[in-house]
């Protein structure tokens, strides 16, 4: 069983066998899913709308549309624009 050791920044090194396993090179990234007390990895492959259907919403009852999102943080950051310009 591969075992990483934890730094005093909190960082850590995957082990050869989980990165070759997984397919990783050097700033390659992943995302970090918690399941109850464990962590789990996976691989971040092409763009978060691509992961969308993956994240559950906070009341974890659907899937989060990340368009929506992006649209609703595009409409504050205008808002807080046009205030500001005042």
């Amino acid at each position: 069983m591969p075992i990483a050791v934890i730094t005093s920044k909190g960082q850590m090194t995957l082990p050869k066998t989980i990165r070759d396993s997984l397919a990783l090179k050097p700033a390659d990234r992943v995302v970090l899913v918690m399941e109850g007390n464990h962590a789990i990895l996976y691989p971040l492959r092409g763009t978060i709308l691509d992961a969308a259907a993956s994240v559950k919403s906070p009341a974890g009852k659907k899937p989060l549309d990340f368009r929506a999102v992006r649209g609703e943080v595009q409409r504050r950051i205008a808002k807080r624009a046009v205030t500001r310009g005042r």
